[in-house]
Parts: C-alpha cells; sequence; structure tokens
C-alpha cells in the first residue's frame, strides 16, 4: 500500500480558498504518499492570492468551484471523481497526508461507508477555547444522533464516492462535515475513525466562535431531516422544565406556608407528565433509529451474500 497502483481507486479532493502559503506543500506531500497526480483535485472557490497558479503548477487538476462554501466545493469536486473513494482533506497543511494510507486501508478493509481521521489536539496547535468548542459539538451530534463518535468536525475523511453522491449539501460552510456524518449515520451507520495527527495551519485562521455557534444551529436543523421524531419528541421533553419549577414552587408554598395552589399544582402535574412522556418517547425514536440502521445494514450485508453467490454461479 502507498505505491501509485494501489491508489488507482482513490481521488484527493482539497477544497482551497487563499491558500497560498500551504497548497504548494499539501500537494507535495499527497503526491509523496504515491496518489497519482491525475487522482488529484483541487476545488478553488475564488482565491486572488496565487493558490490556483501554485496547484498548477503541481500538474494537478484545478476546477472553479460552483457557488460559495466548503459544501458546494466538494459538491462541484464530486462531479469530477471517477473512482470509488475519495478523501477529502483541508488545504492549509494541518492533516499530514501520510494519513491517506491509513485511512483508505481502514475503509477498503472493513468495508466501511466513511472513515474519519480524528483528530489529536495539543497545545499550542489548537486553542483550549477552540478544543472546547470541537468537544461540545461532538458530545451534541452524538446526543441528537446516537453515535460515539469523537471527532464529527475533522477536516480530513474518506468516503465511499457513492455515499457522499447521496447527499444534498444544504449546510452552509463549516457543517458540511456534520452533514456528511449525519447522512451516513442515519442511513447505514457504517462509520468508523483513526486517530491522526494536526499541525498548525498555515495562513489565516477561517474558523471563529460564530461559526462554532451555526454548526450547532444546523446540527439541529439535521436532525429534524434524519430523525424528525426524535427533533420533536425532544422538544416536547422541554416541559419539564416549566412543569418541575412550577410543582417545585407549589410544594414549597404547600409544606411550608400553608398555601394550597390547586390549579396551578394541576398545571405542573400536566406539564411534567407531558415532558417526561416526551422524554421516554425521544429515547424510544433513538433506538428505533438504531434498529433500523442495524437492519439495513443486515440487509446490504444479505445482497452482498446474494451477488456473491451469483457471480459464482455464472
Amino acid at each position: 500500500m502507498g505505491s501509485e497502483d494501489s491508489l488507482r481507486n482513490l481521488t484527493v479532493l482539497i477544497p482551497v480558498l487563499n491558500e497560498a502559503k500551504a497548497i504548494g506543500k499539501v500537494l507535495d506531500e499527497v503526491l509523496n504518499v504515491g496518489v497519482p497526480r491525475e487522482n488529484i483535485i483541487v476545488v478553488d472557490g475564488g482565491s486572488s492570492d496565487g493558490t490556483v497558479e501554485i496547484a498548477r503548477s503541481r500538474n494537478v487538476e484545478v476546477i472553479p468551484q460552483e457557488g460559495k462554501g466548503k459544501a458546494l466545493a466538494i459538491k462541484t469536486g464530486l462531479k469530477h471523481v471517477s473512482t470509488p473513494y475519495v478523501l477529502v482533506m483541508d488545504g492549509d497543511y494541518t492533516y499530514p497526508a501520510k494519513h491517506i494510507i491509513d485511512l483508505y486501508k481502514k475503509i477498503m478493509n472493513e468495508g466501511h461507508d466513511l472513515v474519519i481521521g480524528s483528530r489529536r489536539f495539543h497545545s499550542p496547535v489548537q486553542t483550549r477555547i477552540y478544543r472546547i468548542g470541537n468537544l461540545f459539538l461532538t458530545k451534541l451530534f452524538n446526543l441528537l444522533f446516537g453515535t460515539g463518535l469523537t471527532d464529527i468536525l475533522s477536516g480530513m475523511y474518506i468516503a465511499k464516492t457513492e455515499k457522499l453522491r447521496e447527499i444534498m449539501f444544504e449546510m452552509p460552510h463549516f457543517s458540511v462535515e456534520s452533514e456528511i456524518v449525519a447522512h451516513v449515520a442515519s442511513t447505514t451507520g457504517r462509520i468508523a475513525e483513526i486517530p491522526i495527527n494536526y499541525r498548525r495551519r498555515l495562513g489565516e485562521k477561517k474558523l471563529s466562535v460564530k461559526h462554532g455557534i451555526g454548526i450547532a444551529r444546523d446540527m439541529i436543523r439535521l436532525t429534524w431531516r434524519y430523525n424528525p421524531a426524535f427533533f420533536i419528541f425532544i422538544l416536547g421533553s422541554l416541559l419539564l422544565i416549566p412543569g418541575l419549577l412550577l410543582g417545585g414552587w407549589v410544594a414549597y408554598h404547600y409544606f411550608f406556608v400553608g398555601i394550597k395552589y390547586y390549579v396551578k399544582g394541576l398545571v405542573a402535574i400536566i406539564l411534567t407528565a407531558a415532558g417526561f412522556t416526551s422524554l421516554l418517547l425521544a429515547v424510544m425514536a433513538l433506538y428505533t433509529k438504531r434498529i433500523e440502521m442495524r437492519m439495513q445494514k443486515r440487509m446490504d450485508e444479505i445482497e452482498q451474500l446474494i451477488e456473491e453467490y451469483l457471480n459464482r454461479k455464472s
């Protein structure tokens, strides 16, 4: 693994926007690990700093992006991919190209639809607030989609090309990774991770706190798309908050003041019961989704066995 012949089934897709300080080094690394030159696609989002010229000097394909944002950059690049696997990585030098081989081995040997490079952060590469934000967003995603991942926002991952082409790419900018993971998690669930190193980027930093807030908002939108029952019930469970607060207020006045609030007590009971019921239904919706994914996985395995049997017969 690592020779050009072994990587013929892989396309490396690199979205860029003003990455002149990094793109040359990134492409040199990708070529050095054995990716064929014709299997590298740089999608440019309108760079004005010489990024395109540097990329073309490495004799790789450079295509202009349709629209704006990273999501549309990946969508544009997929139109030019003809291999069964595609690896996406940022062009800012943060992701060592040596991990391409590790990711490719993982998806080839184990049959996943998506393998994510889970970053190992350390100071001073990333600030504490960045690491906390990434941890919070990953935990939020795991809660909403019932996964157990460690880094859903990594900018280096490999996937089956056909699986990426199923995605609508409606989430803008930096939410595209969460949309990709949400789609795979909600359809087949065949996701794996491997640990990768993470370096300080070359060039101007583009991600900020406001982008993190936008990613959290988009995760909630993705929940509505892929598991609306869970989304509705988890909203209903919020009734627990006013129900318990009002119930505590009524109980305090009953036991310590001697005042009885019958109507408010009844309202508190109704709110609490509705919220608790919704919470139970939300948990059931998550488990139902997991059962659906396991059934889909088993059906895919049976279909594959049938195809192999028919191929042997023919």
